[in-house]
């Protein structure tokens, strides 16, 4: 055999770097011994790993093939080495999560997992469901958990838990006293919404999407706490996951409408690249996000205890 982990690592670490220097600083490597550790490789099997366009660099075939199956090698080789340590061989663990996951429940989730497992490296990325798609599909995330749609054809998609949104509004606006609204009524409102790109974003424009008239989109923000500050101003309407409004509305600072012509309804999931070796720390990980979950109908009805 004539590669090496570390020349697997170098390359794995340029691939997702898309440079050199990076992918060095990365692994606390030289630059010279970066790009020496690279240049043996492929010199080894006389078979470029990249396309170089100017500085940057570009995954050819070969190393489109190859970032699979050297991600799981390695992974592999970090459980092997937490054992030899005496560990458990729960080495690291790279999550995304989507903002209402990230926000009210992958926290407390990775600390009931660290207190289990001290030992694990546990890093979370609070992006939108794009971001975390593609971190996934780039094998820069082990793990996503998403509250939006995902169509990549590279990564698989597990149903979690279902969740919900609603529009909402300040105590004082005229449809808090309704308590509901039609579609007519709502495109007379202005909106504070998330983002282009967030989950919460898709699914309520899916939702919006049979009315032919234009909303009033007065914000586009990119976190539910400053939509949710937005809307408490008396700035619009909003329309966000239940599970961010929960406590607003048992303290009545926010005000349910409900929306009988709106389908609201979405799919909290996990995604891996269809090619990731699966982890003692991933497995281990999902399987305490269901059992966490286990018993709600809806993401609103979980239970957060905290962490004891």
């Amino acid at each position: 055999m004539r590669f090496t982990l570390r020349q697997l690592q170098v390359f794995v670490a340029v691939a997702r770097l898309e440079s050199v220097s990076r992918a060095a600083e990365s692994l606390a490597l030289s630059q010279s011994a970066a790009s020496t550790s690279l240049a043996e490789l492929e010199r080894h099997y006389d078979s470029p790993l990249f396309d170089r366009i100017g500085k940057r660099l570009s995954l050819s075939a070969l190393g489109n093939q190859l970032l699979p199956k050297a991600v799981a090698l390695l992974d592999r080789a970090e459980e092997i080495e937490q054992l030899l340590q005496g560990k458990s061989g729960f080495g690291s663990l790279q999550l995304g999560a989507t903002l209402t996951i990230g926000n009210y429940l992958a926290t407390l989730l990775i600390g009931r997992f660290m207190q289990a497992h001290p030992e694990c490296r546990v890093r979370l990325h609070v992006q939108n469901t794009s971001h975390v798609v593609q971190g996934v599909a780039q094998h820069g995330l082990d793990l996503g958990l998403i509250e939006g749609d995902c169509q990549h054809p590279d990564v698989e998609v597990q149903p979690w838990v279902e969740d919900e949104l609603v529009v909402f509004c300040a105590p004082q606006h005229p449809l808090a006293r309704q308590g509901t609204a039609s579609l007519d009524e709502l495109v007379q409102e202005a909106w504070i919404l998330r983002e282009q790109g967030s989950g919460t974003r898709l699914t309520f424009d899916q939702g919006m999407r049979h009315h032919p008239m234009p909303l009033n989109i007065r914000l586009e923000l990119e976190h539910t706490e400053a939509i949710k500050r937005a809307v408490e101003s008396g700035l619009g309407i909003g329309c966000i996951s239940r599970l961010a409004l929960r406590d607003a509305f048992r303290r009545g600072s926010l005000v349910a409408v409900e929306t009988p012509e709106l389908d609201l309804r979405r799919q909290f999931s996990f995604i891996w690249h269809k090619q990731k070796y699966q982890s003692s720390a991933m497995r281990e990980f999902v399987e305490l996000c269901r059992s966490f979950t286990a018993g709600a109908q809806r993401s609103d009805e979980i239970r957060l205890q905290e962490i004891p």
